[in-house]
């Protein structure tokens, strides 16, 4: 697993780059919480290495199966890791001052926007973009639930949850519930049933 940051690295550096990052993705993340999870990967992942690929989607996971804002919960956690409840406090207000500004200033002149030809040609244009940036998380989860559920597991969960939430309409938080059970007993399920199939050692078989 990744450092955090070099041992060199000084809080002050610290509070600065949680900051500009989560006021980047706060500037940038149109369309809300989905679209900003790649952003905040960006940056903790490619930017400033925080952590690397595997444990974000671990976090992510577990942000996304407790309630709240998506974005404000991984920026809560990211400023709490690397300069605790301050950083967190930072982070927090960086992601979502760009957005309240915005939201202040623009409602004053929304009825105006909302009849602009122009505006509504940007928000049709930017929308492709959006659904791109959706699809590769969704991608991504989709490899990792492959690689860790195996394929068959994958295949079976993916098409569960299609027919639960598409045809029987069952909310997502009580599915949410059911497989974070399912998978605090997968893994020691599926590892009895390999040391139940593993073949007996050489040194094993060998009577003293």
């Amino acid at each position: 697993m990744m450092q955090l940051q070099p041992k060199s690295a000084s809080k002050g550096s610290l509070y600065l780059q949680i900051t500009m990052a989560m006021l980047r993705t706060g500037v940038l993340g149109y369309g809300g919480g989905p679209s900003v999870i790649p952003l905040i990967q960006h940056e903790a992942v490619q930017r400033y290495k925080w952590m690397d690929e595997e444990e974000f989607g671990d976090v992510l996971a577990l942000a996304k199966a407790l309630p709240g804002p998506i974005a404000t919960k991984m920026a809560g956690y990211l400023g709490y890791r690397l300069c605790g409840y301050l950083g967190a406090t930072a982070a927090i207000i960086a992601h979502i001052l760009p957005s309240a500004v915005a939201m202040i200033t623009l409602m004053s002149i929304v009825h105006i926007l909302s009849h602009s030809v122009i505006i509504q040609g940007m928000i049709q244009g930017v929308a492709p973009v959006i659904a791109v940036m959706i699809g590769l998380i969704a991608y991504d989860f989709t490899k990792r639930v492959f690689s860790g559920l195996g394929r068959v597991f994958a295949v079976l969960t993916l098409a569960l949850c299609f027919v639960f939430m598409q045809v029987l309409s069952i909310h997502p938080a009580i599915l949410i519930v059911v497989f974070l059970l399912y998978g605090s007993v997968h893994y020691k399920w599926s590892d009895a049933l390999r040391k139940r199939h593993r073949k007996p050692d050489i040194n094993e078989q060998q009577e003293p």
